[in-house]
């Protein structure tokens, strides 16, 4: 980990990731700090993201650089939605216009047999006439790996040739079944290629990784004198050189960014919030308190919280009293679950159960275990289970616990509770759930959901799943398809 790195071992290897689990909260905490869990191997799998998506999507979202994807046209894809996305958030957040700036080498058959390698260097050319970026990325796929073409030789003699930085983000989607590694390939490519040394430090100042959400952060910093650094998502590459002048750095997931975190602390002297991310009523405290042991606002801090509290209280105790012996069912990635989890509990929500898409076993930094930390703030959570983004387990695991509600992080599998007849909320990148503000945002949201129940029940009875009647039986184990 020491140093700046060309690349970045897969987190499979760094973190010691893993892809299944069955039991409760305890248990998978435990077992990864004696490193005595068993892992069976899954033997089907209904679907998957890769890394090369996350790492493609983060360093596309940067203003003024260009991204060449060395691959086949359909896994540049996905960058069209993308690029609507940013651009709606680079307005909302007063910058620039964000404008397409990304060119994929469209590898062919032909390629594949006598190499990409040309046609990567007559793309990576176009790239630099046509948007005349600050930076040009090369993001790696499959199939380039599979050429074996020298991407990352290629990056440096076209940084001699166009005087600008050219680096190969290395994200071969095969190399990991992690995608999340994607975002710790794109951040080092940030870090390598964008990130200077501190001119001057901003004591005022706190970078936040995030993806597009709102602004939820300023007026949580606000309360103790603080203003966020949104990284990096619709940042030019000035601003993104800036990180290393703040104060402390933190992240709306831990599974987003503590590498880059760890690595400005060990790099430029930045301190990492070692706090789990501001989520629920305990951990918005908790990280409020950390940054302003870092920023030097111990003084100011607790009369911040106490007037937060004082001023969501009434309103909290109502969602409470109507949240009372409902159960609550999470459905996300690793430490974005434990955040939702952790809103859900301080609401008054009964967590019955939670799936997340992968495990790390280790941290780029111990000190944040948003799994430890849960566990610390809600008790136990006696249904856990790991998989790699499987709805066809999560289904038979709903269909066993039912839960009131079902709270989910990525698109397209609130609808597993519409089909189940269970109220679903998407959460998406939103950041809506951030801080004071954002339980009580989230209690609203939930409870409309839950007031209209009777319309989930209708969907329930009009909708089949695409399971045999053996999948659906109640006898059938969830984890039948994964090797004991």
């Amino acid at each position: 980990m020491k140093g700046l790195q060309k690349r970045v071992e897969i987190r499979e290897k760094r973190l010691q990731t893993i892809l299944t689990y069955q039991g409760d909260a305890k248990q998978l905490v435990e077992g990864s700090e004696k490193n005595t869990l068993k892992i069976g191997k899954l033997k089907f799998s209904q679907c998957s993201n890769c890394q090369e998506g996350c790492a493609l999507m983060q360093i596309y979202s940067i203003l003024d650089a260009a991204v060449v994807s060395h691959s086949p046209i359909g896994c540049y894809a996905a960058i069209s939605t993308r690029f609507l996305g940013n651009n709606v958030v680079s307005k909302m957040r007063g910058n620039r216009p964000f404008l397409h700036h990304g060119i994929c080498t469209n590898i062919q058959e032909s390629d594949t047999i006598y190499g990409g390698i040309n046609k990567l260097r007559q793309t990576v050319q176009e790239a630099y006439n046509r948007y005349n970026p600050k930076i040009v990325y090369i993001t790696t796929s499959c199939a380039s790996g599979i050429i074996g073409d020298d991407v990352q030789a290629l990056a440096e003699e076209m940084t001699e040739e166009l005087g600008i930085p050219v680096f190969a983000v290395e994200c071969e989607g095969f190399k990991s079944r992690v995608w999340s590694t994607g975002f710790d390939a794109s951040f080092n490519g940030v870090l390598n290629a964008a990130v200077k040394p501190p001119k001057k430090k901003q004591s005022d100042l706190v970078n936040i990784f995030n993806f597009n959400g709102i602004d939820s952060f300023s007026p949580l910093l606000k309360t103790i004198g603080l203003r966020p650094n949104y990284l990096i998502e619709t940042r030019t590459v000035e601003e993104l050189s800036e990180m290393s002048e703040a104060a402390c750095s933190s992240t709306i997931c831990e599974t987003l960014a503590t590498f880059i975190s760890d690595k400005l602390e060990e790099l430029y002297g930045v301190p990492q919030v070692k706090a789990p991310s501001p989520y629920g009523l305990q951990w918005t405290d908790r990280w409020l308190r950390a940054v302003a042991a870092l920023t030097g606002k111990q003084s100011i801090v607790e009369a911040a919280i106490r007037s937060e509290h004082a001023r969501i209280e009434p309103e909290l105790n109502e969602l409470r009293e109507f949240f009372k012996g409902k159960k609550a069912y999470v459905f996300a990635g690793d430490a974005f679950a434990h955040n939702l989890a952790s809103v859900a509990h301080d609401l008054g929500l009964e967590v019955i159960g939670i799936t997340t898409y992968h495990h790390d076993k280790k941290y780029d930094n111990p000190e944040v275990n948003t799994a430890k930390f849960m566990i610390q703030a809600i008790g136990n959570v006696p249904n856990v289970s790991v998989c790699n983004k499987q709805p066809y387990q999560v289904v038979k695991l709903l269909k066993k616990l039912k839960p009131d509600f079902l709270l989910v992080r990525h698109p397209g599998l609130a609808v597993l509770g519409f089909k189940l007849g269970i109220p679903a909320i998407m959460e998406n990148d939103s950041d809506k759930a951030v801080g004071y503000e954002g339980i009580l945002d989230l209690g609203r949201r939930i409870k409309r959901a839950m007031i209209g129940a009777k319309l989930y029940k209708n969907f329930a009875k009009h909708t089949e799943f695409p399971y045999s009647d053996w999948w659906l039986d109640d006898s059938t184990d969830p984890f039948y398809f994964v090797e004991k």
